[in-house]
C-alpha cells in the first residue's frame, strides 16, 4: 500500500476558523444585547458560516484530492472520518437541548414549539436535517449546517472529480466556481424570495454547493504556486469582507472575499504568520466547531438565567451579556476535551484496527499461497 505524504499543517486557516465562528456567535448573540443598534457587520454574521464553507472545500481538497485523482481515495474511509470529526459532538448537543428543553418544561418555564419538535428528529439523527427533511427549525439550530456539511462529504467525489481533472487550469477553476456561484445566488433569490445565505434548514445543502466548490477550486491555485505578498492580500480580503458587510452590499460579494482571504492564508508560511500561527489562534480555531455547536445551548441556558436574576426580560446589560458570551469558548473547551477529541480519537481507532486486521488478513493470504507448489496452484 503506498503511504501518501501528510499534507502542510496551514496554521492560519485554523486560527481563521476560529474568527468564523467568533463572526457566528456574535450575530447570534447581539439581539440578546440591551441597546438599541446593530452594526451591520454583526447583522451579517450569518456569512461566518459561508466562511466554513469554504474552508470545507480547501481543506478537505487540500488532504484528499491528490488521493481522489491518483486512485488511492478509500471513500469509506474517508467518509468515517468525518463522522469521527462531527457526529458525536453534534450527538451530544442535540441530546443536551433535549434534556433542556424537557428541565425547562418540568420547572414550569414555556418553551417554544419548534425547540423539541419530535417530527424532525430522524432527520437530526441521521444528518439530513438541512435536506429538507425536517419539519422545522429544531433543537440546536446551528446543526443544520452539519446537516450541510454532510452533503457536501457525500458528493466529494464528484467535486474532486471536476477539480482533479483541472487541476493544471486552476485560473480557469476558480473563475468558473466563482461564475457558477454568482449564477446560483442570482437565480435563488427571485425563486426563494430570500438570500441563499440565509437558507438553514430547508435549503442548507444546496446552500453549500457553491462555497464548496470554490473551496476546491481556490485550492487548485494554492496547489500550483505560493501567492505573492499573500500578507497583504489577507488584509485587503479582510477590508473587503468587513466593508462589503458593513455597506450590506450583496452577500455573495462578501463571499468572493472570503475566498481571498483563504487563499491568501493559505499561503503565509507558519514562521510569518504572526497570531494566525500562534498557539492560542490555533488552540482557539481547533474548539471552533465546538465554539459553533455549544453558541445556541449556552446562549438559551445563560441569557435566562441572567434574565431571571436581575428581573429584566432577554435584553441584557453589557457587562452581564459580555460575561454570558465569554462562557461560550469556555463550555466549548470543555465538550472539545471531554467529547469531541475524544470521540473523534476512539472512532478512528476503530478504523485504524480494522484496517491493520484486513492488512494482517491480506498478507497472511498472500503468504499463504506464495507458498503453494507449482503443481498445487495449477490445480
Amino acid at each position: 500500500m503506498t503511504v501518501l505524504p501528510t499534507p502542510p499543517d496551514l496554521r492560519a486557516l485554523t486560527t481563521l476558523r476560529f474568527f468564523a465562528a467568533l463572526w457566528v456567535v456574535l450575530f447570534a448573540a447581539w439581539p440578546h444585547l440591551d441597546v438599541a443598534f446593530t452594526p451591520n457587520v454583526v447583522a451579517k454574521g450569518y456569512l461566518g458560516v459561508e466562511t466554513f464553507f469554504i474552508l470545507s472545500g480547501f481543506i478537505l481538497s487540500h488532504v484528499y484530492l491528490e488521493a481522489a485523482g491518483t486512485k488511492r481515495f478509500s471513500y469509506g474511509g474517508f467518509l468515517w472520518a468525518r463522522i469521527a470529526r462531527v457526529y458525536p459532538l453534534h450527538l451530544a448537543t442535540l441530546f443536551g437541548m433535549i434534556a433542556l428543553g424537557l428541565a425547562a418544561t418540568v420547572v414550569g418555564i414555556t418553551v417554544s414549539d419548534t425547540l423539541l419538535d419530535w417530527r424532525s428528529l430522524p432527520a437530526h439523527l441521521t444528518l439530513t436535517q438541512a435536506w429538507g427533511l425536517a419539519s422545522g427549525a429544531a433543537f440546536n439550530h446551528p446543526s443544520w449546517s452539519i446537516s450541510a456539511e454532510w452533503f457536501a462529504y457525500l458528493s466529494f467525489p464528484a467535486f474532486a472529480f471536476v477539480a482533479w481533472r483541472l487541476r493544471n487550469r486552476p485560473v480557469l477553476a476558480t473563475v468558473l466556481a466563482a461564475a457558477f456561484a454568482l449564477a446560483v445566488y442570482a437565480a435563488f433569490q427571485p425563486l426563494a424570495g430570500f438570500s441563499l445565505t440565509e437558507a438553514t434548514f430547508r435549503w442548507g445543502a444546496l446552500r453549500i454547493v457553491p462555497c464548496f466548490a470554490l473551496g476546491c477550486a481556490l485550492y487548485l491555485v494554492h496547489r500550483r504556486r505560493t501567492l505573492p505578498y499573500a500578507r497583504s492580500f489577507a488584509v485587503l480580503c479582510a477590508v473587503g469582507m468587513a466593508v462589503s458587510a458593513s455597506m450590506l452590499w450583496w452577500d455573495p460579494i462578501t463571499v468572493l472575499f472570503a475566498g481571498g482571504l483563504i487563499l491568501s492564508l493559505g499561503s503565509v508560511s507558519n514562521a510569518e504568520g504572526g497570531v494566525f500561527a500562534s498557539k492560542p489562534g490555533v488552540y482557539l480555531g481547533e474548539i471552533s466547531y465546538s465554539i459553533y455547536m455549544v453558541n445556541a445551548p449556552v446562549l438559551l441556558v445563560g441569557v435566562n438565567l441572567a434574565a431571571r436574576a436581575t428581573g429584566a426580560d432577554d435584553k441584557l446589560h453589557v457587562f452581564v451579556w459580555l460575561a454570558v458570551v465569554a462562557l461560550i469558548p469556555l463550555v466549548a473547551a470543555g465538550t472539545y476535551h471531554l467529547i469531541e477529541r475524544p470521540a473523534r480519537k476512539a472512532l478512528r481507532g476503530v478504523a485504524d484496527r480494522r484496517a491493520a486486521r484486513s492488512a494482517a488478513a491480506k498478507a497472511h493470504t498472500e503468504k499463504s499461497e506464495g507458498s503453494l507448489q507449482p503443481s498445487e496452484t495449477i490445480g
